[in-house]
Formats: structure tokens, C-alpha cells, sequence
């Protein structure tokens, strides 16, 4: 069914109602209209890294971890396997009658912010610091979610729109003051692919204020969102956004006011309950009934496009779907491709022949909560870095473990001194040939206000430093001498000064999913070779960057940065040595610009590795500081193979954006940098090559 003959059914349907039904159906827990036929339905659904929140499902890593990835088709896979598996939980559940929430079928993913600051907690749930990566990623994952059926598979919904990306603790009253030139070059990009190019059925408002107008009830992103971009889908408010308009922001004094503001500006579906107070708004002259039919059009209209009313060929999906065997090993396919080797002194990978005893310490080493990140399902197995250490050792190799510390606290148990557990874990190092150290946080250290437990910072980060307990963990076991890997688990970026000097190698694997300790285990002893990349820049220090409330990109992330990173993005090791030796630009007469990359692996490992290309305008005043990128492909090489791989260039490479935010071309001279890195010069020291450069004149 398209989408006319959708709206057109949405609107015979609602034609029939009253006021005061058509207003019940824009509450997110909308009642049934029994006379209509019509069932409850609860718009309220997640399903970030997996369908979330409502029972069993599979666990894929989180976020940030699957941008790292760097894998358009295995985000579109993901998403269609989250769309299975919300399908056959749906399929299930209304056929008992179950109408809760996180049981129906609009899931309010992806999170397509920018990680703009590496304090915010909930930079996780996102696909990094770039635009470009971000826009790419997401309409994969919206694809693949909402398919390419009769009827859509599930609903997408972008959030949260726009330009919101902390502080937390701010975030019910804050105003973001964005430049037209940062709003159209980094944080409207994303939203506005995800609109035209994959058509995503929902958009979320954020919480604040953008450049004075609350960003559920702004007719400015309004007019962007449906007039500039023809947006046709509906549009949420995030949960109890609106009542801040009159609690927190204090731009309209009542319920009424504020209900009014955001349905005038078109917010179709209330999370929450200020919409309680649209009929008594319509009393007041506030609203109009035609404003309340017209969202309630929109919704019914999302309904008949899920096939709800008339049936879909997604209705016979069984719940044997859930956390199928298949389903199992994409969730570990993308946890190989998330994780991102940062150092290795060739340590790695370890070869268990040689071993006799491994340490197996750190409070992520068996740690169900570091697998998850927030926003997740429930797995019916969840396998730890130690556990999938110990499995994939068998009885072949003794496995010694410790905690060693308290994720954050001074120690673990609550009648023992600071530091209980720092002997034993000393111990175990001394006993062992080598360490794995298992470290960072979880959804309770970095998260949404009122998720996390570090309350002091709304579940934001203070700073890149880890947990004092763990600081001292790590100075004890570097004293012990013995070698040692650490694995860090977390969602942002953090402080490695000291592990990058005292420590043999060093593995981000992000929160993995719960399949995370069988890809741990298999990078670590070279079943896999590691092939991530950094999504998001790793600083030297937070001094080096601006307020945390200050939304310029003035020296914030790869792009605009003005000092070297710790690691730069769009790093990442691998086991091979994987290296473009030659680039060249191809015009085709239809396809466009695209560069064609000659690629050697003369290492020692087969590998797979990301050919990234960015570019520059050399004669452009509006040009990002540095290079941008623009395209990028993963690919599979093997040991002494020579390929060639043709990757397109989008035509809005050759733009800018001007002080104004109007997107065009400016200049006619560009330089293309095609490697598996970034063209800086931390990216050249770290791996010992240099990109090709390609210099094209328009």
C-alpha cells in the first residue's frame, strides 16, 4: 500500500470520529474506539541495538559499536532483523490482547545526533562525531527496519530533531544556539538523508530549545522538516518535552499553551500527558479541530502503512524468530567488525599454544552490564569477556580470574578496606603469562539523566578519565611487569595516556551485545582479525575543547580540532597490513564521481579493513578545517592479495556550506585522501602510511 491510498483510508477512518476520540488517538498509550474496531495501541517502542524493553530478544552491540563497524550492509541487516524480531513479538502479543508498551511496531530508532562532546552520556546510543558516517549508517538501519514490502515492516523514527547533544542535566531547559552554518553543515545532514533517502517514517523532538524555539513546537523545524525536505510521516514529542514548555523553558504558562504550541507546530503524538488538555485548548481557541484531525490523519496513516487495519505479509512471522540461531551470529558478526584495535606491540594475537595460564581481571571482565549499553532487549544468553575467554580456552589453558575493583567504587565489599581486591588481582597477574584486562563502564556511569548512578552529572562524564578505582587497578597490574592486554569496554572516549605507555595492546569493544565475549575471545587469539575504526575522535585532553554547552564546532571533532588527537577517527589496527597504493577519480557519465583504490594486504593475517576517502576544497573560505569524509567501503583482503574496489562519491562532496547554511559549490579545486585512515598526521605516526592523495579541478 503507498502512501496515498494509506492516507486515504486514515482519513475515511477518522471522519467517523468524534473530537474527543480523534484527541485520544495522539496520546502515545492511544485507547481502543471500540465502535470503530479500532484496538489500543501504544506508540511508545525501542529498539536502538535490538528490539528493547519488552522480554527476549537479540542483543546486538550498542550503537557507537555498530558505527564502528563501518558497514552500511550490516546495519541494514541489523535493522531488518530488528523488524523481524518486532514483528514476531507483535504477531504474538496482539493476539492475545497485549497492548502495552514496547509491544507495538513504531520503534523510536535510530538516535542520529551528533557526538559532538565527548561528555555526553548518552553519545553511545549515536553514530559518532560525523555527519556523513551518521547519515549513511542510518539510512541502512532505517531500511532495513521498515523494508521493502507491501506494507512497512516496522517504523523508524529519527530523534532526536535537532541539535541536541547535552548536557543532560540541562537538557528541560536548555536553549542550543546554533550558527546556520553548523545546523546545515553537521547537525541537520543526518536527518535530512533519513528523510529523503530512506524515508523514515518518524522524526522525535528533543528535548531543548533550539535558537529559542522548544524543538517539539518549532515552527522553524517545522518548515525545514515538511516544507524544505517533504517530510510526510508524523512526528513525537521525546517523553514529557511538551510539559517543559511550561514547567522548564517557560515559553507558554499553562497545559493548554503548550499542547497548543506543539500541535500548531506539528507534533502529532504527545509522550506523555499534556495532550490530556487539547480538548479543553480547542474551548479556549487555542486549537483548531481541523490541527487535531490532521495529526490524527498522519497516524492512522503510519497505522495502515504497518497493515494493521487490513493485514500484512509480515503477519505470519512466528515468534521462533527471536534470538534464532542466525540472528545470534549477526549479533556476533557485528561485534567483530565493532571492536577497534587501538595498540598492539605484536602481542596480539595471542597464541594459546604458548600459554599455560592467563589472568583474566577487571570489573568488565564478567560483567553482563558492560555488554549492553542502555536502550536494550533482554538475551537469553549473555556470554562475558571471561566467559568467552574460558570457553574458547577449554581445559587446555588455566584461566585465573579477579574483579580487582569495583566498577567505580573504593571497594567491593562494603565491610572491606579501599582497594580489597587489588592483592588478589596482583596475584593473579604475577601467576599468569599474560593478562587480560578488563575495563571502562556502563549504562550506569554514561547514559540519559535519571538512568545513570553518577547522579553528580546526570549520567554525563566529567571527564575522560576512568573511575579512580580502576586507575589504580591498572598501576598495580603494570607494576607486576607481566604483559598485558587491556580490553575497554564503554561508549565514549576515554583517557588512554597511561595504558598507551604501560600496556602491550590495547582493545575497545565498546558494549558488544551479549554475544560480546565469543568476539572478544576470537580477536584476542586471532580466530578474527580486528577491522573497526573510531567513530569519534579520542582527545589528549578536555581542555582543548570548548564549554560543553557551547554548540559551535569551532574546535570540536576531527573536523574542526585544533590539536592532535590521542586517537584520531576513523582509526583502527588490524592483524594484516592492509594499504591503498594507488587512487584514481573516474567520471562516469551517469554514476558521477567515484574513486577507484588499488588495495595490498602485505601482512601476515587475512583481514577485512575500511577504505575511507575524505576530501578537501583547497580554495573554498567555507571549507571544514580539515578534510571531511565522504565515502567509504569495507572490504575482506586476503594475505599477499592486490584488489581493486570502486567506491562512489556523492555529488554534495564537491559542496560547502556557507555562513548563511546554504549548501553549494564554491570552489573548483579538491584534493581526495583514499587510505584506512584519516589523512592526519597522528593517523600517518600511528600506522606508518600515508593516504593517496588525488587532486581534482572542477
Amino acid at each position: 500500500m503507498n502512501r496515498k491510498e494509506a492516507r486515504e483510508k486514515a482519513k475515511a477512518l477518522v471522519a467517523q470520529m468524534t473530537l474527543e476520540e480523534k484527541a485520544s488517538q495522539l496520546r502515545f498509550d492511544a485507547p481502543a474506539i471500540e465502535r470503530l474496531n479500532i484496538p489500543a495501541y501504544n506508540w511508545w517502542n525501542e529498539a536502538l541495538h535490538g528490539v528493547a524493553r519488552s522480554g527476549q530478544a537479540t542483543v546486538f552491540p550498542q550503537a557507537i559499536g555498530l558505527a564502528a563497524a563501518f558497514d552500511t550492509e550490516l546495519m541494514e541487516q541489523v535493522g531488518d532483523t530488528i523488524s523481524t524480531e518486532g514483528r514476531a513479538k507483535y504477531n504474538a502479543q496482539s493476539e492475545k490482547g497485549d497492548r502495552d508498551i514496547y509491544k507495538g511496531l513504531t520503534f523510536w530508532s535510530p538516535n542520529v545526533n551528533i557526538f559532538r562532546d565527548p561528555r555526553w552520556g548518552r553519545g553511545h546510543e549515536t553514530y559518532g562525531e560525523d555527519p556523513y558516517l551518521t547519515g549513511r549508517l542510518g539510512v541502512a538501519f532505517v531500511k532495513g527496519v521498515q523494508g521493502a514490502g507491501e506494507t512497512m515492516k516496522a517504523a523508524a523514527c529519527a530523534k532526536h530533531f535537532a541539535v541536541h547533544s547535552g548536557p543532560e542535566a540541562l537538557r528541560h531547559q536548555f536553549d542550543a544556539e546554533v550558527s546556520p552554518k553548523d545546523l546545515n553543515e553537521t547537525y541537520l545532514p543526518a536527518f535530512q538523508a533519513l528523510v529523503q533517502e530512506a524515508g523514515v517514517e518518524a522524526i522525535m523532538g528533543a528535548y531543548n530549545r533550539t535558537n529559542g524555539e522548544p524543538c517539539c513546537g518549532s515552527s522553524a523545524l517545522q518548515k525545514i522538516l515538511r516544507e524544505d525536505w517533504g517530510f510526510q510521516g508524523h512526528f513525537v514529542s521525546d517523553c514529557w518535552a511538551i510539559m517543559d514548555f511550561h514547567t522548564n523553558h517557560k515559553v507558554t504558562s499553562s497545559p493548554e499553551e503548550s499542547a497548543a504550541l506543539a500541535i500548531n507546530n506539528g507534533c502529532d503524538v504527545n509522550c506523555g500527558v499534556v495532550y490530556r488538555s487539547l480538548l479543553s485548548a480547542v474551548e479556549k481557541g487555542l486549537v483548531s479541530e481541523e490541527a487535531i484531525t490532521e495529526s490524527a490523519i498522519r497516524l492512522f496513516t503510519t497505522r495502515y502503512l504497518l497493515g494493521m487495519f487490513d493485514g500484512s505479509e509480515y503477519d505470519g512471522i512466528p515468534y521462533t524468530e527471536v534470538e534464532s540461531g542466525e540472528h545470534l551470529a549477526l549479533a556476533q558478526k557485528a561485534a567483530l567488525e565493532s571492536a577497534v584495535l587501538l595498540k598492539n606491540n605484536g602481542i596480539l594475537p595471542l597464541d594459546k599454544k604458548q600459554l599455560k595460564t592467563v589472568g583474566v581481571i577487571g570489573p568488565n571482565a564478567d560483567s553482563r552490564v558492560s555488554l549492553i549499553g542502555n536502550y536494550h532487549g533482554t538475551a537469553s544468553r549473555y556470554v562475558t569477556v571471561q566467559e568467552g575467554i574460558q570457553d574458547y580456552l577449554g581445559d587446555d589453558v588455566r584461566v585465573l580470574v579477579s574483579a580487582g575493583c569495583h566498577l567505580f567504587r573504593d571497594r567491593t565489599e562494603g565491610l572491606g578496606f579501599p582497594g580489597d581486591r587489588l592483592s588478589e588481582a596482583v596475584t593473579v597477574a604475577e601467576q599468569s603469562d599474560v593478562v587480560i584486562l578488563c575495563l571502562g563502564l556502563d549504562e550506569t556511569l554514561e547514559g540519559e539523566e535519571g538512568d545513570g548512578s553518577n547522579s553528580y552529572a546526570s549520567g554525563d562524564k566529567l571527564d575522560l578519565q576512568l573511575p579512580e578505582s580502576q586507575r589504580k587497578l591498572m598501576e598495580a597490574i603494570a607494576e607486576t611487569g607481566k604483559p598485558v592486554v587491556l580490553c575497554l569496554m564503554a561508549g565514549s572516549d576515554i583517557d588512554m595516556s597511561y595504558a598507551r605507555e604501560h600496556f602491550d595492546a590495547i582493545l575497545m569493544l565498546w558494549y558488544p551485545g551479549a554475544q560480546g565475549g565469543h568476539a572478544a575471545a576470537k580477536l584476542l587469539f586471532g580466530k578474527a582479525s580486528p577491522s573497526g575504526k573510531l567513530p569519534i575522535t579520542f582527545y589528549e585532553t578536555l581542555e582543548e575543547l570548548p564549554d560543553f554547552e557551547d554548540y559551535s564546532m569551532k574546535g570540536r571533532t576531527y573536523r574542526y580540532m585544533e590539536n592532535k588527537a590521542q586517537y584520531p577517527f576513523g582509526f583502527g589496527l588490524t592483524y594484516g597490513k592492509v594499504q591503498v597504493t594507488e587512487a584514481r577519480i573516474v567520471h562516469g557519465e551517469n554514476e558521477g564521481l567515484s574513486v577507484t583504490a588499488t588495495v595490498e594486504n602485505t601482512g601476515g593475517m587475512d583481514t577485512e579493513d575500511v577504505v575511507q576517502v575524505y576530501v578537501k576544497c583547497l580554495d573554498s573560505q567555507y571549507a571544514p578545517k580539515h578534510p571531511s569524509l565522504c565515502a567509504f567501503r569495507r572490504i575482506t583482503v586476503a594475505v599477499g592479495e592486490k584488489k581493486e574496489v570502486k567506491i562512489p562519491i556523492s555529488a554534495q562532496a564537491l559542496t560547502i556550506v556557507d555562513e548563511q547554511g546554504v549548501r553549494r559549490v564554491d570552489g573548483k579545486e579538491f584534493v581526495f585522501y583514499t587510505g584506512c585512515s584519516q589523512p592526519d598526521e597522528k593517523s600517518r605516526e600511528l600506522t606508518g602510511v600515508s593516504p593517496v592523495e588525488v587532486k581534482l579541478t572542477l
